[in-house]
């Protein structure tokens, strides 16, 4: 990937960008880093929206993510790869959208249960990629990056929730 960088993305300052996107050493040191970047966003979620509505949870997440689409796009060309490895921004900012609704989950589900099966569900719906979750890779820059761990996370919110629901009804 040697695209010319955006003139708007020249101005940003690398020695910041990149360890952002690569929250520092997680991404960088670590082995399975997108693991340990969501790990971290169960963190996130737990300390900034664990109480929060869903409105508010959509809104942080919406704001999240397009900050993330920015950092992301310029570690990208600073690191000159496409969708690095190492940026593991996108998994921690989406990790509260696997959670949407979880306090209405019908049955008796321990908060550790939820969020296990939440963050089991988003890993398995980052690396496997299914239903056209893949194909969102294919949009340029951070958008790309950004848009299949979105699509991952609201497919893993939707199976928690239809999960629960046939737990409840057996």
């Amino acid at each position: 990937m040697r695209r010319t960088e955006p003139a708007w993305s020249r101005a940003l300052p690398g020695w910041l960008m990149v360890p952002l996107a690569t929250l520092g050493p997680l991404g960088k040191r670590l082995p399975a880093p997108g693991t340990w970047g969501s790990l971290a966003g169960v963190l996130y979620f737990a300390a900034c929206f664990q109480r929060a509505s869903i409105g508010a949870v959509l809104v942080g997440s919406v704001v999240a993510c397009l900050l993330a689409v920015v950092i992301c796009t310029v570690a990208e060309h600073r690191l000159g790869k496409s969708d690095p490895g190492e940026v593991v921004l996108d998994e921690f900012v989406v990790m509260p959208l696997c959670f949407l609704g979880w306090r209405e989950l019908p049955g008796a589900w321990p908060v550790w249960g939820v969020w296990l099966a939440g963050f089991a569900l988003f890993r398995f719906f980052d690396i496997l990629k299914p239903l056209g979750i893949g194909r969102l890779q294919t949009l340029p820059g951070g958008w790309g990056v950004v848009a299949d761990d979105v699509a991952a996370a609201l497919a893993a919110c939707a199976t928690l929730h239809v999960g629960a629901w046939v737990w409840a009804w057996l």
